[in-house]
């Protein structure tokens, strides 16, 4: 695929920069198609900073529920709350602490950190494969590029007006 079409692909599936994610791919050999859908469906698993509805819902579980697994997110979000915590607050709260965690586990992808000595030889990997399940490439360095990957577009940074 030649880089106008490969832009275009990457434009079309809402990549920011797609020139440059094009390039990167056809210019330095880096799977760049691979790595941006991989981050773009990991974002789709964070909280919309739009959409509060997720703490209504949190708290409803929690209630109907008391003991299940998380239900401890339903019962503090009630409680922050009642406190005068607003929506957008625990919203950019928590869309923070999953962004930060996405980015930890892309970086746990190239790096399993210290490992016990028994198993320090021991590693992992995301990789894109075919049909049939071949390796194709390494899809690596997820890290660098979660906060560009945003899909607000800034990078985590705080939204407009700063209290």
């Amino acid at each position: 695929m030649n880089q106008k079409k490969l832009a275009a692909l990457f434009q079309r599936l809402g990549a920011s920069n797609p020139d440059g994610w094009a390039q990167s791919q056809l210019e330095e050999g880096i799977p760049q198609l691979a790595r941006f859908l991989f981050l773009r469906q990991a974002w789709r698993a964070v909280i919309d900073e739009g959409d509060p509805t997720w703490i209504t819902a949190a708290v409803a579980r929690s209630e109907s529920k008391p003991e299940q697994p998380y239900a401890g997110v339903g019962h503090a979000l009630r409680k922050l709350r009642a406190r005068g915590a607003t929506d957008a607050e625990l919203t950019d709260l928590v869309r923070g602490m999953q962004a930060e965690l996405l980015f930890h586990l892309c970086y746990l992808l190239e790096d399993p950190g210290d490992l016990e000595p028994e198993v320090a030889d021991i590693s992992w990997c995301l990789v894109q494969t075919d049909d049939d399940g071949k390796v194709i490439a390494n899809v690596g360095r997820l890290h660098e590029s979660v906060l560009e990957t945003d899909p607000t577009g800034r990078e985590m940074r705080p939204r407009a007006p700063l209290d």
